[in-house]
């Protein structure tokens, strides 16, 4: 027997089966079971989302033998037929191929005669916006009063198109987008049948390329079958999307919390490697920059406690404004991308624009002012380059306090903020570090308290790449142990913001005491709009 695609094995039978058209099988149920028949049916919406499945099953509704009924037996001879399409009562037309008024006039005479073996003739039109206008207008009167046993059942993708005339003849339905989890629900219901061994993640990356179409999604998945060798596996998957991982979107989105301009440039570097898509990377990058800012505004807004999880500390460390400004240059780089002299360059120089419009460090003069910000204190650590102190350094305002010398003439501090501020981690290995306190110090352990607060920040990898660059800090062997607790003192980020309020306010101050602005402001019976106002 030869091999049947999963989008043709899988079509739904009946409406119990159809997935994600709720709202359109609650109506057509209603009226069927009511027998409150309409002589004229208009299904819109994107390609792959049921329209055409619909269709047959109404068919299939109204020339069962049992009766006319919303649950068709799928058994009988006429149903049968219909799967089949060979029942000689239904006619699927198609309005690309057949938009003449010959074709409507041909079809349009044929309707009048009695059905032959079924109680309707159902004539479907599929994509009938193709139609020419003569058609139309030809098909305009039989619409409106058609002889009693026969049903239009119209369907197209792009309803615009379709003359006024037309649409008021018919009940129109719009049927929807599905929504990615519905995919990833009836593609696992699938495999789970078809007793193909899969990864969920993989899953999800299908759903997200379907953008919305089942039967998209089905193609996805047959070919996703054949590339892994009858395995559904995310990395083989993403190869095959030639889609940007998880891993490079969320190394990018670290690398530019910790305004790191190297792990940036690196990341891009490796995926030029891989020959990713940079247009595609760009567009993974703002919506995941548009469900961080979901995060921040309305978190209950996403349904998956495992993406809110995954995104949290991002809501954190990202300033509400500089995310939206994020988002701008993402979805403003892609247009880009076709006028640079490579994409590569496009895609880097993105990248650096976030870095360089970042609000912490939009009126510094040069890259290491971007990336150390003027109230940043160096302080050097063992076997560290002083360009690498310097790309480290973040603001503090505390003074390298209680230093001792070691060997090589070198100096540490116990000061928990000047550990921070010499300490050659990004990410969230330093978003750990900022929003802890020192609560002991010894020779062979550190341990730090996290406000309850923060504890989201707490996990192995940043703990373990914490401890590795204390103990070469400190240049012993240290066990760090990190209790949740209130703390008792000042964070470093605690004190970071306060400096930035500290700046801000000075800022407002000098703008509101300048004798222009406030010559500007009596003249022209003014505000001033402090939200605009940066420190420099």
């Amino acid at each position: 027997m030869s091999y049947q695609v999963l989008a043709r094995k899988w079509r739904p039978k009946s409406f119990a089966t159809l997935v994600g058209q709720e709202h359109v099988v609650r109506a057509l149920t209603h009226a069927l079971d009511q027998k409150r028949l309409h002589h004229a049916y208009l299904f819109t919406g994107t390609r792959g989302v049921g329209k055409t499945t619909i269709a047959r099953i109404m068919a299939k509704a109204l020339n069962c033998e049992t009766g006319i009924t919303s649950t068709p037996c799928g058994t009988c001879s006429s149903c049968v037929e219909i799967d089949g399409g060979r029942f000689i009562d239904y006619l699927e037309l198609d309005a690309a191929s057949n938009r003449g008024v010959e074709d409507m006039t041909d079809l349009l005479e044929k309707a009048t005669y009695a059905p032959t073996r079924g109680r309707f003739k159902v004539y479907v039109i599929d994509e009938v916006h193709q139609l020419t206008g003569h058609a139309f207008n030809a098909m305009l009167k039989t619409l409106e009063e058609p002889p009693e046993h026969v049903k239009f059942i119209l369907a197209t993708t792009d309803p615009q198109k379709i003359p006024i005339t037309v649409l008021s003849r018919c009940l129109q339905f719009n049927l929807k987008q599905m929504p990615q989890q519905h995919i990833i629900d009836h593609l696992t219901r699938i495999l789970d049948s078809e007793q193909v061994r899969f990864e969920p993640l993989a899953l999800r990356h299908l759903a997200k390329a379907a953008a919305g179409s089942m039967r998209d999604a089905l193609s996805l998945l047959d070919q996703s079958i054949a590339h892994g060798a009858g395995v559904v596996e995310e990395e083989k998957v993403r190869d095959m999307l030639g889609t940007v991982g998880d891993d490079y979107l969320f190394a990018l989105l670290d690398a530019l919390g910790a305004r790191d301009v190297t792990a940036l440039i690196a990341v891009a570097d490796q995926m030029e490697g891989r020959s990713l898509n940079f247009d595609s990377a760009l567009q993974e990058l703002a919506v995941l920059f548009h469900r961080v800012a979901l995060l921040q505004f309305a978190p209950e807004a996403l349904g998956d406690i495992a993406e809110r999880d995954r995104l949290k500390p991002y809501a954190t460390i990202f300033d509400a404004e500089f995310l939206q400004l994020c988002y701008q240059i993402a979805i403003h780089g892609r247009d880009d991308l076709a006028l640079a002299p490579d994409e590569y360059a496009g895609f880097t120089m993105a990248l650096l624009r976030m870095v360089a419009f970042n609000p912490v460090t939009a009126s510094a003069t040069n890259v290491g002012q971007a990336i150390a910000p003027k109230a940043a204190v160096p302080v050097t650590r063992p076997n560290a380059t002083p360009a690498a102190a310097s790309l480290t350094a973040t603001p503090v305002a505390a003074t390298v306090a209680a230093a001792k010398p070691v060997a090589g003439n070198v100096q540490v501090s116990d000061d928990w903020h000047a550990i921070v501020a010499a300490l050659a981690i990004s990410g969230m290995a330093r978003q750990l570090a900022q929003h802890c306190e020192l609560g002991e110090l010894s020779e062979t352990q550190i341990v730090l308290r996290l406000p309850p607060a923060h504890k989201h920040l707490q996990g192995k990898a940043p703990q373990d790449k914490l401890q590795a660059e204390l103990q070469t800090y400190f240049g012993r062997s240290l066990k760090l142990t990190i209790d949740i607790a209130a703390a008792s003192g000042t964070t470093p980020a605690e004190l970071a913001r306060s400096v930035q309020r500290e700046r801000q306010e000075q800022a407002i101050a000098s703008i509101e005491g300048d004798s222009f602005v406030r010559e500007v402001v009596e003249m022209f019976d003014a505000t001033i709009d402090e939200s605009t106002i940066k420190p420099i």
